[in-house]
């Protein structure tokens, strides 16, 4: 199955994934609130050296279905489980950024890591998004809370706020380019978006750590403002055997703004 597809996963609820490429499979998870299309420069580049890039847009968000229904971690690793055997793949790294980076990091508690030989992290919002009891980093619950107000109060002003830190600086890209990752967001499912903030929120992923039995390779920018670096390092200590490597020039868009040092690094461990 190559080029673009839509897999179903329950009855009228059809995922938006792209294939491209032949060789050793990447399956990309992108974050809140964008879609696969967030990951271009690693699928305009991967397949060109021999790895099959499969990028999965979750149910609310870009192209796939919006349902009115349950958007939470443990939904979109079942999600994910159903792509994986539609298309049959075996031997993956399963790659998250950001609150992709929670779903794969649920779906290796979950499914027990089924057909997934490594686990790749960006800028991963896990193990726990917002500081809580015995957890003393990531945002403040207020913070998140504010959010979740702002979603249903202006959308659209929420993800310009996200798109200013979202880089290391709000200049670090083209004008284009921001605008580019604003109109992603606003495809999403405005439901989807204050739900999964939801999730964000309330998803404590400490517990998943221990189960994951398969080589895992966490990036992440010491300069992230939404996935502080901390986060990164209770990753690493939580995760047996866990490789961690920092990105110093950029802000939570890692994949893009340390584009090549990114593509480098998750190919080196993809081998």
């Amino acid at each position: 199955m190559q080029g673009n597809e839509f897999i179903e996963v329950e009855t009228n609820v059809r995922l938006h994934i792209r294939d491209w490429g032949q060789g050793k499979t990447i399956v990309f998870i992108p974050g809140w609130p964008l879609s696969h299309e967030m990951y271009e420069y690693q699928f305009t580049q991967l397949p060109k050296q021999g790895y099959r890039c499969v990028g999965i847009t979750l149910r609310g968000f870009g192209k796939s279905s919006k349902p009115w229904g349950e958007y939470t971690y443990d939904v979109f690793a079942d999600d994910v489980k159903k792509v994986l055997e539609a298309l049959d793949l075996r031997d993956v790294t399963l790659a998250g950024f950001s609150m992709g980076g929670a779903i794969a990091l649920r779906y290796m508690a979950c499914h027990k890591g089924e057909r997934v030989s490594k686990l790749a992290l960006f800028g991963a919002a896990a193990p726990s998004f917002i500081k809580r009891h015995g957890f003393r980093y990531g945002l403040e619950p207020a913070a998140v809370n504010g959010f979740i107000e702002s979603c249903y109060a202006d959308r659209a002003k929420l993800n310009e706020d996200f798109g200013k830190i979202f880089f290391r600086s709000e200049n670090a890209v083209s004008l284009k380019l921001g605008e580019w990752f604003h109109n992603m967001g606003m495809e999403a499912s405005p439901h989807a978006t204050a739900a999964c903030l939801i999730a964000l929120r309330d998803t404590d992923l400490r517990g998943d750590m221990a189960k994951v039995n398969v080589p895992t390779l966490i990036l992440h920018a010491t300069q992230d403002k939404i996935c502080l670096f901390q986060l990164a390092e209770a990753m690493a200590a939580g995760i047996k055997g866990a490789k961690l490597i920092g990105f110093e020039n950029s802000g939570h868009a890692l994949f893009y703004e340390e584009k090549e040092k990114f593509n480098t690094e998750l190919t080196n461990f993809v081998g």
